[in-house]
């Protein structure tokens, strides 16, 4: 089970992000928080980035939360080995990980209520990747 999560949102995403933190930090996840620190207008993309850097160098999986979750999506799947994947719902969230092997999590503060947002992020932090047919079309990626 994923206990390490590296963690980002621009200024759209801030307070989502911080209830995250409170819901994992209660569950004994180790947090690391890339940005942003405040609801004060900032640049998505330099967050992006560091958390999908940060979770190919760890091997480990992040969440990224701006206003739709969209943005933060496009920007870290330009990175190579990365599969971050918008979710809304909670049937998204395990078939991201059941088939896709997702390792980033991008959530839409303006979108998605808190609570939708932290079962979303259970069952996608305690689905397993499936593997076998699967892990040949991740290879095709």
């Amino acid at each position: 089970m994923i206990k390490r999560i590296i963690i980002g949102s621009d200024h759209g995403g801030f307070n989502l992000k911080g209830e995250i933190i409170s819901h994992l930090q209660q569950k004994d996840y180790e947090i690391i928080d890339l940005g942003c620190n405040s609801a004060e207008s900032c640049d998505y993309p330099p967050i992006a980035k560091a958390v999908a850097k940060e979770v190919l160098e760890t091997n480990t999986c992040g969440i990224l939360v701006c206003g739709t979750g969209i943005g933060m999506s496009i920007t870290a799947n330009r990175f190579d080995g990365i599969r971050a994947s918008h979710c809304t719902d909670t049937f998204t969230a395990r078939m991201t990980r059941m088939h896709n092997d997702s390792n980033i999590l991008c959530l839409g503060e303006r979108i998605t209520g808190a609570g939708l947002a932290l079962d979303i992020v259970d069952i996608w932090l305690n689905t397993e990747f499936e593997g076998g047919r699967h892990q040949k079309r991740i290879d095709m990626i």
